[in-house]
Order: structure tokens, then C-alpha cells, then sequence
């Protein structure tokens, strides 16, 4: 096998995720599918600190693109998205929706982590018919609209027995995500009514076939990966994942390579690039894709990431929503940041340096903070007096 050096899989890693493109000098909405086409999947989550994090993938890699232009894509009257669970609650090229067709049937059946969804379906049938009828007759709605079933259920989150109903309907893929509205509410539709009539008419491929597929685009977005990296990517089993790879394999898609310092083997996308240097500055989100495995993230950094939003105060190291930020090919340092919208003010709440930081790190995070500060629509970026980077990151600031 072929032997790659840990820095050429670093950069092979931040290429395949967008970091060796310089950013367009007025990001639109061609720019915004193909950097969501490379990546493949981006990650929903609703804490709202600095920006909800479907949004930040793409300001890292695009630069301050129109917020606005994610929203159209994704909940438009034409959306090119839809949602599923993918990695966790993601957003997903529409064309990619036959690839889980194979996990929805799994959900429908109880397999493997969805025995609840089932048992739900099981136990519940004609009220489940009943929501189902609801949203035919209704249209699209969110939970909060649908009056049925006993409110503030016992375990699920305290979900109501109508909200379990259409979530479960929406793992099984009977119900998909019409739109969004208010405060980032999903808004459940018939996926025979709502899905593009493209994907509707896709025919359902094999099993096998739509697991290749799936691990084809995690290689794409990773350029280099171990099993486990291409596995965490889609969130597959482990014994189907291993047995996919081995096919691809053989097919040729996927390159048998060790990377110095790794414990395990890896694979190689062919088509992967080899940057001979990557020059990026971006400020990621916890929940990048670049950087949310945190086995991986050490991997390639040399650097262990956590989040702690669910750490008490006074046990976090960093902060509660922090950002690492890519410097060159180095994570060089974490801010932990909140969006003051009343105050128009960019916060930073901490300024951590990491070893590889040096003394160009200031002002390039000072000017990152900024251009993000400008995106959000806030005026200034303020830097709180904490961590051993605040003081030389507020100078910068300036």
C-alpha cells in the first residue's frame, strides 16, 4: 500500500472538504449547492448563539455568502435540499434521497437503533392514520398545530403524542420537511406531495448499491479516511460499512493507503487532490464537517475538540460555544463566541491560542472575526479580557 505522510493527509483531507479554494469574490447561489454537493451533508442544529450551525459550514468555506440563498435552497418553493437523518439531523442534496431508502424501511422495521420508532408505529396505528388523514386534509404543519393526542407525553423529550407520531413518520419517510418557519419549527408535509418529482420517480436502488453510494461521497468529502471516518460520516453499521469498502475495493473507488502516525488503515479517494499547500483562514463550527468526528479531528490536528455546551460553567475549558480556527493547515486557536443582536456585537467570550499558533494568528482571526461579524449583520466585534490569546486578539481587533 502506498504510505502518505500525516501532513499530505491533512491537506488531502482540507482540500476534499473546499479549504485549497480561494473564495469567490461574490459567493452565490451556484457556489452555495456546489460547496453542499462536495460536502454532501451539512449538519442542523438549533442553538442560535452565534448562527445555526447549517449556516457556518458554508461562511467558512465561501466567505460571506447571502444568508438568505441556504434558506431558498432548503425551504424554497423550488428546494434542491431535503432533510434527513443522515449524520444527525441534516440537510442533503434532494437527489440523495433514494440513498436512504434503505434506512427508512430499517426505521419502519425496528432494526438495529429504531426499535422505539417501530414500536411506536405498532402500538399507535390508527392514530397514526389519524395524523397522516390530518396533514392530507390540513396540508403541511408543524407539531404545534397538529391538535391530537395527549400533550406532554412522558419520556421523548417531553414530546407530545403528535409530535412522536410525525417525527416517526418522518424517520420512515412516509412525512418529509415542507418547509421551516418561525423559530426553525419544522413544518411536516407528504413526502409524495412535497419530495421534487424527480426524486419521487427515482427508483429505489439496492441495499448494497445505495451503501456504496453513501460511502463514495463520505470518501469524496474526506479525501483520505479510516472504516471508521467513512462509517461516522453517514452514521452506518460497522459490518456493512467494512463489507462496502472492501467491495469498493475491489471495484477500484477507494485506495488501500497507511498515513504516518495512524493506528489504523486508511482509504483514498483516487480522484482525491494533492495540495502541495493549503493557505485557508475560516473559523468552523463545532459541528463542521471538517472537524465533527473528534477522533479524526486529532488525527489531523493534533488537537482535541469538545464540545461543551452541556459542561457545567465552571467546568468548561473553552466555553460554551466555541469555534476552532483554521490558520494555513493548522488549528491555531478557539474563540468562544455570541451574537449580542440587540447590541449589534460580535462577542468573543475567550480567545484560546493552540501550540501552532504564532504571530500572524491575531490579526488573521481578528479579520475573519470581523468579516463574520459583518455577515451576521452585527457592526463590531468585541474581546472579552479571557484566555491567553484576548489580549493580543483585542489589540487586533483594535
Amino acid at each position: 500500500m502506498e504510505q502518505i505522510s500525516a501532513r499530505e493527509a491533512r491537506r488531502i483531507a482540507l482540500a476534499a472538504q473546499g479549504f485549497a479554494d480561494r473564495r469567490p469574490e461574490a459567493p452565490g447561489k451556484r457556489h452555495v449547492l456546489k460547496t453542499i454537493d462536495r460536502l454532501g451533508v451539512l449538519q442542523i442544529d438549533s442553538v442560535n448563539v452565534v448562527s445555526r450551525t447549517h449556516y457556518l459550514p458554508l461562511f467558512s468555506r465561501l466567505g460571506a455568502y447571502p444568508r438568505p440563498l441556504l434558506d431558498e435552497v432548503a425551504w424554497g418553493k423550488k428546494p434542491a435540499l431535503i432533510e434527513y437523518w443522515a449524520h444527525e439531523a441534516s440537510l442533503l442534496p434532494a437527489a440523495t434521497h433514494p440513498l436512504f431508502r434503505w434506512r427508512m424501511d430499517d426505521a419502519r422495521e425496528g432494526v438495529g437503533t429504531w426499535t422505539g420508532i417501530a414500536r411506536f408505529l405498532r402500538t399507535h396505528p390508527d392514530f397514526i392514520d389519524r395524523v397522516l388523514d390530518e396533514i392530507e386534509t390540513r396540508g403541511p404543519m408543524p407539531a404545534s398545530e397538529l391538535e391530537l393526542g395527549a400533550k406532554g407525553a412522558k419520556g421523548w423529550w417531553g414530546w407530545s403524542e403528535g409530535k412522536r407520531a410525525l417525527e416517526c413518520l418522518f424517520w420512515i419517510g412516509d412525512l418529509t420537511a415542507a418547509t421551516r418557519r418561525g423559530t426553525f419549527e419544522r413544518v411536516y408535509g407528504i413526502a409524495d406531495k412535497v419530495l421534487p418529482k424527480a426524486v419521487r420517480e427515482t427508483p429505489t436502488p439496492d441495499r448494497e448499491d445505495a451503501q456504496r453510494e453513501l460511502i463514495r461521497i463520505a470518501a469524496r468529502a474526506q479525501g483520505v479516511a479510516t472504516e471508521r471516518d467513512l462509517r461516522d460520516y453517514f452514521r452506518m453499521g460497522v459490518a456493512e460499512t467494512k463489507a462496502r469498502i472492501g467491495e469498493l475495493v475491489e471495484m477500484g473507488d477507494l485506495a488501500p493507503v497507511t498515513v504516518q502516525g495512524w493506528a489504523n488503515d486508511a482509504y483514498l479517494d483516487p480522484a482525491a487532490r494533492r495540495p502541495r499547500k493549503v493557505a485557508a483562514n475560516a473559523l468552523l463550527s463545532p459541528f463542521d464537517n471538517l472537524i465533527w468526528f473528534r477522533e479524526r479531528t486529532e488525527r489531523l490536528f493534533d488537537a482535541r475538540i469538545r464540545l461543551e455546551i452541556y459542561t457545567p460553567a465552571h467546568k468548561r475549558v473553552h466555553g460554551y460555544y466555541v469555534l476552532p480556527f483554521l490558520q494555513g493547515e493548522a488549528l491555531t486557536a478557539r474563540v468562544d463566541l455570541k451574537a449580542e443582536r440587540k447590541k449589534g456585537v460580535l462577542v468573543v467570550q475567550s480567545a484560546h491560542a493552540e501550540p501552532g499558533a504564532n504571530a500572524e494568528t491575531p490579526s488573521l482571526l481578528a479579520a475573519e472575526l470581523k468579516l463574520m461579524a459583518g455577515w451576521l449583520g452585527l457592526d463590531q466585534v468585541q474581546v472579552a479580557p479571557k484566555g491567553d490569546l484576548a489580549a493580543r486578539l483585542a489589540a487586533a481587533v483594535g
